[in-house]
């Protein structure tokens, strides 16, 4: 699946421009097609699988535990459609734009466990501002599937970088993956961070200090 097939564009009227009847500006519509969910299935499968790890569903609490986990695991893998909400950069604000502390919820791909954390995301503008709340829409859009810390990070960054056009951008994740604290090495309370820096966050010294610094990163 490639992320072209899944963003649609359509022409939208900006409320600022409705007496210009010619005044139309492209939105992006940002929507994840997965392949097709099958709820049924995913409960019948959920089902064997307990039973064949020796659980058994016959109890009145058990039941229901197959299609809570179908549904449970469509909703971690089905991200919320959004418009890519931009505005001109009127006043030629050069400086950063930081959102932290973003929530962050995956699936490791590896064992189908989930990992959690907060995303910080950044970026320095140029001809177009982006809607605050946007940011934690692009990080939650590529987060709600099967994924590993590093390719989530490298994916918001380069994802804005196209789509926005800034000077720069940055994205630092920080996340404890369960299946590193409850299975396996059993790390109980370690955490993994990732970074991304592209543009003058990555070439100018000044920049990318001053991103990390405020990300907690360089500490």
């Amino acid at each position: 699946m490639t992320e072209h097939r899944n963003l649609t564009t359509a022409a939208r009227r900006d409320p600022l421009d409705e007496e210009d009847a010619t005044a139309t500006r492209p939105v992006l519509r940002v929507v994840h097609e997965p392949d097709g969910i099958d709820l049924a299935a995913a409960e019948a499968a959920a089902g064997r699988f307990l039973t064949a790890l020796g659980i058994s569903t016959v109890s009145e609490s058990l039941r229901g535990t197959p299609g809570r986990m179908a549904r449970a695991y469509a909703e971690l893998f089905t991200p919320r459609p959004f418009d890519l909400t931009t505005f001109p950069n009127d006043e030629g604000y050069d400086e950063l734009v930081l959102a932290r502390r973003i929530p962050v919820r995956s699936v490791c791909e590896h064992h189908l466990l989930p990992f959690v954390g907060t995303a910080h995301v950044g970026y320095l503008p140029g001809a177009r501002i982006l809607g605050l709340s946007k940011l934690a829409r692009v990080v939650e859009h590529f987060a709600c599937r099967p994924q590993v810390q590093e390719r989530l990070t490298k994916q918001v960054a380069d994802w804005l970088q196209t789509h926005l056009e800034p000077q720069g951008v940055g994205v630092v994740i920080e996340a404890e993956h369960s299946c590193m604290t409850l299975r396996g090495v059993q790390a109980t309370g370690s955490s993994t961070m990732t970074s991304t820096l592209l543009g003058l966050l990555r070439s100018d010294a000044r920049s990318r200090s001053e991103f990390l610094g405020l990300t907690g990163a360089a500490s």
